[in-house]
């Protein structure tokens, strides 16, 4: 049975000259939720902020200039540089990034796994994997809160083996934080390294061993540039949604740990926040990401030449 189009012309034949139009509902769709949102955050952070919430619609660069610059109280002194914004970003950057490597070093050979078992198994093990997902993120964090409380089930059980004294405290702590991140996006880790190994011929290793290869120069001469694809995918699932987060730095860190993303919600909140200087902070934060994604297409790029 012939798979043609009616008329002797093919498929191909059929949408040429229409891709404009195929592609209207996916760009109205990345007009309306993608690049309106992040216009309008651009514009807000250049605009005044109003004393009892909202903005003003008198153009300034003040947001940015508080974000990066310390002018005093009353904005009367020298200029010198406001070192607490940036020592927030810096915090996000290193949890996010700390968060990244942990999920690489357990995500890899959960990944690698799964990936050797036979067929059936696989599909088990995925399933594991995606199971805390049908619980909603919220209720996961807090859930982890009420697990490492000083008071939780897991102070309860290291007392109860004697293998401490007290009860660690382990809330509003960069630890804290780190489980969090890690719990909530190794996941995202695991499946792109497992789809790339998942392809890996396994033939080549064999092949290696038998030129005498060590499993050290195996793997790393001959496994990670096959499923290099698959990793940097993972790090950058993992780490872009890392530099935003908040709900675990709310949750489970203190003041001591505030992040990006919750100096953000902070400004959104109430009379007191501070819109545009919320959505200048936005606006760097996307051009940090933007700044990631970018490095990576052009290795990408260069892989591929």
């Amino acid at each position: 049975m012939s798979g043609g189009a009616p008329g002797g012309a093919s498929k191909s034949d059929i949408y040429r000259g229409n891709g404009p139009r195929l592609m209207l509902p996916a760009w109205i769709f990345i007009g309306v939720f993608l690049v309106a949102p992040v216009a309008i955050m651009a514009v807000y952070s250049v605009l005044t902020k109003e004393f009892r919430g909202g903005v003003i619609w008198d153009f300034t660069l003040a947001a940015y200039d508080q974000f990066f610059l310390d002018r005093g109280l009353f904005g009367d002194e020298p200029a010198s540089i406001e070192w607490t914004y940036i020592g927030i970003f810096w915090r996000s950057i290193w949890q996010a990034g700390l968060a990244t490597v942990l999920c690489l070093l357990i995500g890899f050979p959960t990944a690698w796994f799964i990936a050797t078992r036979d067929v059936k198994e696989r599909s088990v093990w995925l399933f594991l994997i995606t199971v805390p997902y049908w619980v909603n993120l919220l209720i996961r964090t807090v859930s982890m809160k009420f697990l490492i409380r000083d008071t939780g089930p897991l102070n309860e059980l290291l007392l109860a083996l004697g293998v401490i004294d007290g009860p660690l405290a382990l809330v509003n702590t960069n630890f804290a934080v780190q489980l969090g991140l890690f719990y909530s996006y190794l996941p995202f880790m695991v499946l792109p390294i497992y789809a790339a190994v998942e392809r890996y011929d396994f033939s080549m290793s064999e092949a290696a061993a038998d030129l005498y290869a060590s499993s050290w120069q195996t793997l790393r001469l001959v496994i990670l540039p096959v499923v290099k694809p698959g990793i940097v995918a993972g790090c950058i699932l993992v780490f872009v949604p890392s530099l935003g987060a908040f709900l675990a730095p709310d949750l489970l860190g203190g003041a001591k740990t505030f992040m990006i993303g919750s100096l953000i919600e902070e400004q959104f909140k109430g009379a007191a926040g501070n819109w545009p200087f919320g959505a200048a902070a936005s606006m760097i934060l996307l051009t940090i990401v933007m700044g990631v994604l970018l490095v990576h297409a052009r290795a990408q790029t260069k892989g591929e030449k």
